[in-house]
């Protein structure tokens, strides 16, 4: 096979593995609230159940990042297929144990299969990420975007096939992620995979590892040692010599690193790290938080899962062609005007009501989701190079463990917040003595997540008591009420969440001032005899 022939075969197998990815991501958002009926799960603690599908990401994409290059791309892939697998196989037999009454089960049965699917997904992109930024190295923002189109074109696959399988039962939805697994191992396993630029320029180890440094081990300890507080938590409540041990767990990684590298690590990829996490949340967070939140706006008008399904084909679409986007608009240009559209489409979404309008609001929002990630993606390989896979990997892999360790559960408290606000201004709480006192809910439960995220739900159960007290006719009237009530509330966190792209905004105009006093955005590549990296011309 040639050169050519090779890396086409390459790069549609990464493709598809990222499709991979997506199928698992939309097929268990899309049954969020269906788990969260059966199950019992508040807004919050849906958003937990989401989380733990997406913040392991970061242990397998960080950790196959330390030593990637050692076992290779190929063992990498073999091990996220097994991931997504396995996945597949607990799916259905949580389904399944379900079916019987087993709830309990069903439930671990699913909670810990998304971690394995957390980690699979991972895994994929640990190899993905440095094989196509190594294949195309002298374009990488343009065939990373390229790439990342597999993104939402597993989205808007899976999620077509969902959403015409109707009532089917919810195994089948989760099981169908087998299919695109077989298909990237297949296509991948004969192949021979690149050695990294980095390694074949001949950058150390602990160069590399410098590049990310201190400051950036500190942000992956902190958000470790959270995420290890909330996962052996008991009913939001955990032993405080475990929870010390887990801070000392962070300090470790934080420790071990300086200790190794002694470098505080380059303070602009410190800089796009901060940025990554507000980015992560506002595409992954509201990815995973659209169809239920749509769900009481679009009740007997549509599907709500069209919403997301619209916004990745149009993701899709622009990322395929994103080689010409980046030379006109410049990867910073192209990441400021993104983070504007981002900013007018959620505050837009977070009140439209008809047909037309929620469409036509979704478009922006999607138009300006749709560069940010695989451009931050590619500002960090062309600033980066000597950083290798670690530094391009971990950085999206501290935007998933954000994205799962804060943004998930923190956009369902967001809608919690907003759902107590409505139902205290609604019918109900004029008709109903004693629900509202002094403008504020009289039931409503506190909770809190890892201790970090504190918040307060609608006691559903006061409520029905409450509700139980009336006639029948006008309990069930205003049940209904209620339940419009809180949907249409959840929608309006969409406008709260505008405040992340905002976060986003100010921090590349400052990038765009900084590389403008350097003489303009100059990518670096790899001088394979100098062992460095030069600059190339100014874009």
């Amino acid at each position: 096979m040639n050169e050519d022939k090779k890396n086409k075969l390459i790069f549609w197998g990464c493709f598809v593995a990222l499709i991979t990815t997506a199928f698992g991501f939309i097929s268990r958002m899309f049954l969020l609230n269906e788990w969260g009926d059966q199950f019992g799960l508040d807004a919050a603690e849906v958003g937990r159940l989401a989380g733990i599908g997406i913040w392991p990401f970061a242990v397998s994409i960080i950790g196959f990042s330390l030593f990637i290059d050692k076992i290779g791309y190929k063992a990498s892939m073999i091990i996220a297929f097994i991931g997504h697998i396995t996945w597949a196989i607990m799916g259905v037999t949580a389904y399944f144990v379900g079916k019987d009454g087993n709830n309990e089960l069903a439930f671990q049965l699913l909670y810990w299969g998304s971690l394995v699917l957390a980690l699979g997904n991972g895994t994929v992109e640990a190899f993905i990420n440095p094989v196509i930024a190594t294949v195309f190295n002298k374009e990488k923002t343009k065939w990373l975007n390229i790439l990342h189109a597999g993104w939402p074109g597993g989205l808007v696959i899976a999620g077509i096939i969902v959403i015409f399988m109707g009532n089917a039962e919810w195994g089948v939805k989760v099981g169908i992620i087998a299919l695109p697994a077989i298909a990237y191992l297949v296509m991948l396993l004969p192949v021979k995979f690149p050695v990294h630029e980095r390694v074949a320029s001949g950058v150390s180890y602990r160069q590399m590892l410098s590049e990310f440094g201190i400051l950036g081990a500190l942000i992956v300890g902190f958000l470790t040692s959270l995420q290890l507080i909330d996962f052996f938590s008991i009913d939001g409540q955990i032993d405080n010599g475990l929870r010390i041990f887990f801070i000392l767990i962070g300090v470790a990684i934080v420790a071990a690193f300086g200790l190794y590298t002694r470098s505080m690590g380059r303070p602009l990829m410190f800089f796009l790290v901060l940025i990554m996490m507000p980015l992560a949340t506002t595409e992954i967070g509201t990815d995973g938080w659209i169809t239920g939140i749509m769900e009481g706006v679009a009740e007997g008008k549509f599907h709500p899962g069209w919403v997301l399904v619209y916004t990745s084909l149009i993701m899709m679409i622009l990322r395929f062609n994103a080689g010409p986007i980046v030379r006109v608009a410049t990867p910073l240009g192209l990441l400021i005007i993104s983070s504007v559209l981002a900013i007018v489409g959620l505050i837009t979404l977070s009140t439209a009501t008809g047909l037309i309008a929620i469409f036509a609001t979704s478009t922006l929002y999607a138009v300006g989701k749709t560069f940010l990630w695989p451009t931050m993606l590619g500002v960090v390989a062309e600033q980066t190079p000597r950083g290798g896979a670690l530094t391009l990997n971990a950085i999206a892999g501290i935007g998933m463990l954000t994205v799962g360790t804060l943004g998930f559960p923190f956009i369902g408290a967001l809608q919690a917040s907003k759902q107590i606000d409505a139902v205290a201004d609604s019918k109900v709480a004029t008709e109903i003595p004693g629900l509202v006192e002094e403008g504020e809910l009289t039931i409503t439960d506190r909770r809190s997540i890892y201790e970090v995220i504190h918040y307060e739900v609608v006691d559903q159960a006061a409520l029905d008591a409450k509700l139980s007290e009336l006639p029948d006719e006008q309990a069930d009237e205003f049940k209904a009420a209620v339940a419009e009530t809180k949907g249409a509330a959840s929608q309006r966190a969409l406008g709260d969440m505008a405040m992340f792209p905002a976060i986003m905004l100010v921090a590349y105009i400052a990038l765009f001032l900084y590389f403008r006093s350097k003489g303009g955005y100059k990518p670096h590549v790899m001088d394979e005899e100098a062992g460095g990296g030069v600059e190339a011309p100014v874009r």
